[in-house]
């Protein structure tokens, strides 16, 4: 029985209603009847969506300032989002990491794919950090704390609320502490191997990229004694797990210098200090400049920012991992490792694949592919959702 408490949204009959009861856990604007009760709901609202027949579908989120309107909560629309609720869609994702993870360090909410649209949490030890990417997420972010403690025991949570995702919501920036108290420096992080720094107050998104780990692995297993490249290597990423699995030597070059810190941080808490050197400056100019000085190593690794965030941004940023092939090349002796990286879910894995060979190619070089990498377990992928498998790894051998 449908909850009289809610309020209900319709489909119209152009919209892809058979979509949704198949597992696709948006509804767009255009697909809406739009009236101006909908169009009046407060972003955040809770609301049970009806096709175009008036037949419940489920209970979703509602954000009319947002493209995707609708996020479907749950397939029962009498559903009561509380503090339960939120439990025990944690207590099944936890489920999952604890069976990958021997140490509480991964990321435990992945939006959609953990049945908790536009919410990220990732984990470290006894800190979490929440981020609510959608309005519906900031409304009830009290009962999710609250049962995010219950279920993990950690003893502090903090709100690190920013980026383009939520802009598309209409939602501003923002941070907080929610529980606890905010460590007063950086947080070591053991992962293959390797120690890295987590700035979870000041760094990037949450403060670390668990995405890369097993591709991390992958370059690292190839490593001994290799001349390694780390190119945006943010807080040592591939860098530090080459250095675990005894590389020769690690450059990594960033134009952050308090990320660069954080990895020489972490050279230094896993003792490898002498064999990790930084380098301050545009990545570009950097891999021109090291052309120019007739540098080369046995591994490059480019994993750069995300440079199609969209797919007006596609073409772009097509380009833009062209030109990243072309100057990464060269510096890879003959022999070597070029590993390239794309987290823009709109360059799918064919254009990103040809996109970085016409680079190799246009650098005068010919490589083999040896290993395409993903995102790790505890970033699931949703199948009715290819945003959800944004993360794509390359390693050529030239």
């Amino acid at each position: 029985m449908t909850d009289p408490t809610y309020p209900t949204v319709r489909m119209m009959p152009k919209g892809d209603a058979r979509a949704v009861r198949h597992g696709f856990p948006w509804v767009y604007a255009n697909e809406l009847v739009t009236d101006r009760r909908t169009r009046g709901l407060p972003p955040g609202s809770l609301a049970v969506l009806e096709d175009a027949n008036r037949v419940p579908l489920g209970l979703v989120a509602v954000n009319p300032n947002s493209k995707i309107t609708c996020r479907m909560l749950d397939r029962d629309p009498a559903a009561v989002i509380d503090q339960d609720w939120f439990a025990q869609r944690l207590t099944r994702a936890l489920a999952h990491r604890a069976r990958l993870y021997d140490a509480p360090y991964y990321r435990l909410i992945h939006a959609e794919s953990d049945g908790l649209p536009g919410v990220v949490i990732d984990r470290f030890g006894d800190c979490a950090v929440i981020q609510p990417n959608a309005a519906w997420a900031d409304a009830l972010i009290a009962p999710l704390t609250a049962a995010l403690a219950q279920v993990t025991g950690v003893t502090t949570v903090l709100l690190n609320a920013s980026g383009r995702a939520r802009s598309l919501e209409g939602l501003e920036d923002r941070s907080d502490v929610l529980l606890g108290a905010a460590p007063a420096a950086a947080v070591p992080v053991p992962m293959n191997g390797a120690i890295y720094m987590a700035d979870l107050t000041g760094g990037q998104k949450t403060g670390l990229f668990y995405d890369q780990r097993p591709n991390h692995a992958v370059v690292a297993g190839m490593a001994r004694d290799a001349r390694v490249l780390d190119m945006f290597a943010h807080v040592g990423g591939f860098g530090l797990a080459a250095l675990a699995q005894g590389a020769a030597s690690v450059l990594a070059v960033d134009g952050s210098a308090p990320a660069l810190a954080l990895a020489e941080q972490g050279a230094q808490a896993m003792g490898v200090s002498d064999r990790f050197a930084v380098r301050k400056g545009d990545a570009f100019d950097v891999m021109a400049a090291l052309e120019t000085e007739a540098a080369t190593f046995d591994i490059v690794v480019c994993d750069p920012p995300a440079f199609a965030p969209s797919k007006s941004a596609l073409e772009p940023g097509l380009r833009a991992y062209e030109r990243v092939a072309k100057l990464a090349a060269p510096l890879v002796a003959d022999g070597g490792y070029l590993t390239l990286c794309s987290c823009s879910h709109a360059a799918d894995l064919t254009k990103f694949r040809n996109a970085s060979a016409r680079g190799i190619g246009r650098a005068g070089r010919r490589g083999q592919i040896v290993h395409t990498g993903f995102a790790g377990p505890d970033h699931p992928l949703l199948p009715h959702l290819a945003e959800s498998g944004y993360l794509k790894a390359i390693t050529f051998r030239l």
